[in-house]
């Protein structure tokens, strides 16, 4: 029986739109997307403070609204849609410590309500697991949620252990990329340092595929954002080598098995939130030379 390729759009249709900005430059906001509007919750200041404010960007006509603010200020924290309402979760509030507060934002009333709090106070929590940080030690853990039976299943670890890396997934594989690797124990001399390093966890097979020399990114990059659109996996921006935030941009083809250029963003910017629709990839806020109020999409075009 043939295997079928997937479907790999070309790059020329892979192209930068730049929406009006925010009122309120902002890093680690919390974005959702729903019906047409984009959601930007919270977030910290160029000051270092946690907001309550609260936007929402109409993507039709590129107009922004301002929402009810927050009950509580709070950056890092987690949203979500649930029942065409959009709900916020943990965080970190004006005091630096993590929140268990759980809000809920009802659009047709318009008004924000306290809901039950969470088992305990948590701030950079995700809806999807992508390993992460023990206190100050990088984690290689893979692990899944199975929602139908409340279980998780623990799989093959991240093959290298990098903290500020990325995780995205084009449907057949989940990609681990990029980030900072720490030195072993015995290299006392060695100083962290950016990696280019892709590791591709085949789902069918359920095994690790060994790297190969054109499967390391094109530049070596850290707290970044990566996603997939028109079966390529992209990633945006971040930090590397140089004293600035990158604005570069690259695609891997998982047919072709190469990484390539795409434009770069219009405002670079490391630390941004990203938002993924099935033709956009949003890139909201971030850091530039401070806080970034830049809201701008890499958007997939109809090719003829």
């Amino acid at each position: 029986m043939p295997v079928l390729e997937m479907a790999v759009s070309p790059v020329k249709s892979l192209l930068w739109e730049q929406f009006p900005p925010m009122s309120q430059s902002r890093v680690y906001s919390s974005t959702v997307h729903y019906e047409g509007l984009l959601y930007v919750v919270g977030g910290c200041s160029e000051t270092g403070t946690p907001l309550d404010s609260v936007e929402v960007l109409d993507v039709e006509s590129q107009t922004w609204s301002q929402l009810p603010p927050l009950p509580r200020a709070r950056a890092g924290a987690s949203a979500v849609v649930l029942g065409g309402q959009v709900m916020v979760l943990g965080g970190m509030n004006r005091q630096q410590t993590p929140l268990a507060s759980v809000e809920m934002y009802h659009p047709d009333e318009g008004k924000w309500e306290t809901k039950a709090s969470l088992g305990q106070p948590s701030m950079g929590v995700t809806a999807v697991e992508r390993g992460g940080r023990q206190g100050k030690l990088p984690v290689t853990a893979l692990e899944a949620l199975d929602l139908e039976v409340n279980s998780w299943t623990r799989y093959p670890c991240i093959p290298s252990r990098r903290a500020f890396s990325c995780c995205a997934s084009t449907g057949r594989s989940l990609f681990s990329l990029g980030g900072l690797q720490q030195p072993g124990p015995h290299n006392f001399y060695s100083r962290p340092h950016f990696v280019n390093t892709m590791e591709e966890y085949d789902l069918d097979q359920g095994v690790w595929i060994k790297p190969s020399r054109t499967s390391r990114m094109k530049e070596k990059r850290a707290d970044f954002v990566a996603g997939s659109l028109g079966g390529r996996l992209v990633v945006l921006g971040g930090l590397g080598n140089e004293p600035s935030p990158l604005g570069s941009v690259e695609s891997y083809d998982p047919v072709k098995r190469r990484w390539e250029y795409l434009a770069p963003m219009p405002t670079a910017r490391c630390s941004p939130a990203l938002l993924q629709t099935p033709s956009m990839l949003f890139v909201i806020g971030g850091v530039s030379q401070g806080p970034s109020n830049a809201v701008e999409a890499l958007c997939l075009q109809e090719t003829v």
